[in-house]
């Protein structure tokens, strides 16, 4: 790009700069030094390629989606969070917005993420245990209690029962009073992940398609704010993967949930913007930042050039960011820290939209209430005191670091080539489903978790209180333990719930749901009406069963 194209360009952010609102906030280094909101080349000088970095807030939005950067709004801090029951839960939640946070994040236990109800033998010791336990929309409603859903955003990590789950969500703001159209918050939905990473499905993959389907025809229609899909990396890393193959893989995911949108005659403008992806922060810094850089580059040029947006809002690659849960060590745990510290910069040099940090002791249990706010303080240290939110991608130019986006980028688009070799008709996700079928996700991130070890193993990569320092004065962590009270009282609540509901109600509601999933209609307007009705998760999710059967992974080796 020539001297004079940059000077144009310059002006146009400047512009667009100008017009933009910008928070009141004092934006120079702790010793007083002005700093401007944007470096990058001089007018007069050329920069080979700089259209592939370009000014943030234009096209392809290498440099963030924003020409204010964090000067306009800083990320959400959302932290992650639920155990035992609603109403435990319902407190911690209530500790993280008096202390700052800006959004929840809901954690679901294990019988919850699996369609189950509390009750069922399957749950037997582990109602509560890995997040909170939600049986039916009453659950929801303490989850919430005190809680203005209509102000508050609210992101939920779910995704096999995640409809059933959305829908009784609704039924707890109707209850609050809450104007339903006005919701704002995400759910995560997103199957494909499952079937190549974190294993929590119901049925076969076409079957929650539709219901996918299902829902983002009816968020683009009924709750315009809200994002019914969060197409998420973070599980996929977590598994193993590199990050070129969680970058890969997660965005593949969601160029098929672009081509179900269509595929239902929706406008690619209209549910785009809906799409919100979830990433991985991992330890090594500047392979993270460059990794979520080349994820903005890639889906705008994609969801331009293949797929016919045209709105700036449908060329955005929105994400939330979780510090890496799989980086964090037992051995000497409040070194975890400084990993989560470490991981959370990328992540905002990177340009996130929201951010959850791990608490130091999460390798070993849920996280007390001391952990949860030295994870959350983090990020507010990070906010106020480093000056991070003065300047727009202030690594942008780096030599190194666009070395890192260009060679993740193009690591990126060979493995999109794989994917769509692997289907019948080049679409992405036949690509995807095949990939699904054969286990050829699993076993690439299978390889590289292997490749990984071995390198851990014979010393040429180093964890710090595991293979390398070794020697501590720290003392054992006191750690939160669910009691197994919690089971017990919530299969209690849940017997009562049961016998006060109206049993034909349910029934019937049930039943309807099921008619519907007989037919091309929508299905949520049914399943909300089950919900009201007091159906339960496992109720709901028995019921399609049925019509649906269960998915199980072929046997590999």
């Amino acid at each position: 790009m020539d001297a004079a194209d940059i000077a144009a360009g310059r002006e146009r952010w400047q512009q667009r700069y100008d017009a933009a609102r910008k928070r009141d906030a004092d934006f120079t280094t702790l010793s007083g030094m002005p700093v401007e909101p944007v470096y990058g080349p001089a007018d007069t000088d050329g920069y080979a390629d700089f259209e592939r970095i370009g000014w943030p807030g234009e096209f392809p939005y290498t440099r963030g989606l924003y020409p204010t950067g964090y000067r306009g709004r800083t990320w959400t801090i959302r932290q992650f969070a639920g155990f035992g029951n609603a109403q435990q839960t319902n407190e911690r939640y209530k500790m993280i917005l008096a202390a700052g946070g800006g959004g929840l994040s809901v954690a679901f236990d294990m019988p919850t993420l699996m369609g189950r109800d509390s009750d069922e033998p399957q749950s037997l010791g582990e109602v509560g245990h890995c997040g909170v336990a939600i049986d039916s929309a009453a659950d929801m409603e303490v989850l919430f209690d005190g809680i203005d859903l209509q102000q508050t955003t609210t992101s939920m990590t779910i995704s096999g029962p995640a409809v059933p789950i959305f829908v009784m969500y609704l039924v707890a703001a109707e209850r609050q009073g809450a104007d339903i159209s006005k919701l704002d918050g995400t759910l995560q939905t997103d199957i494909f992940k499952e079937y190549i990473a974190q294993k929590e499905w119901l049925f076969e993959p076409e079957p929650h398609l539709r219901l996918i389907g299902d829902l983002m025809e009816y968020c683009a229609a009924e709750i315009p704010k809200y994002k019914p899909l969060s197409v998420s990396g973070y599980h996929i890393r977590e598994a193993g993967s590199t990050a070129a193959q969680e970058l890969a893989y997660t965005l593949a995911d969601g160029f098929g949930y672009v081509e179900l949108g269509l595929s239902r005659g929706l406008d690619v403008n209209t549910f785009a913007p809906g799409l919100s992806f979830f990433f991985d922060a991992h330890v090594d810094f500047f392979e993270e930042i460059a990794k979520f850089r080349a994820a903005r580059r890639i889906w705008a040029r994609h969801l331009r050039d293949d797929y016919g947006a045209t709105s700036e809002k449908a060329l955005w690659l929105k994400f939330h960011t979780q510090t890496a849960g799989v980086s964090l060590t037992a051995q000497q745990p409040v070194n975890n820290v400084v990993r989560t510290a470490v991981e959370a910069l990328a992540a905002i040099l990177g340009g996130t939209n929201s951010l959850h940090t791990n608490a130091l002791d999460e390798t070993l249990a849920l996280p007390t209430d001391e952990s949860a706010e030295i994870a959350l303080r983090t990020q507010q240290v990070l906010m106020e005191e480093t000056g991070v939110t003065n300047v727009a991608d202030p690594l942008g130019g780096s030599w190194y670091l666009e070395a890192l986006t260009d060679r993740i980028e193009a690591e990126a688009e060979e493995i999109f080539t794989r994917i769509r070799d692997l289907g019948h008709d080049g679409s992405m996700t036949s690509g995807i489903l095949r990939g699904i079928e054969d286990g050829w996700f699993t076993a690439n991130i299978a390889e590289a978790a292997f490749v990984y070890q071995q390198a851990l193993e014979k010393g040429e990569k180093r964890i710090v209180g595991v293979n390398v320092h070794t020697g501590t004065v720290a003392k054992d962590l006191e750690i939160l333990r669910v009691s197994h009270e919690v089971e017990i009282e919530q299969k209690r609540a849940l017997i009562a719930r049961k016998q006060d509901r109206d049993p034909v109600r349910v029934r019937e509601a049930l039943a309807g749901l099921v008619e519907v999933s007989r037919t091309t209609g929508n299905m949520i307007p049914a399943m909300i009406e089950a919900a009201r009705a007091e159906a339960t998760l496992g109720e709901i999710c028995e019921a399609l069963k049925g019509e649906w059967g269960i998915y199980r992974e072929p046997a590999r080796f």
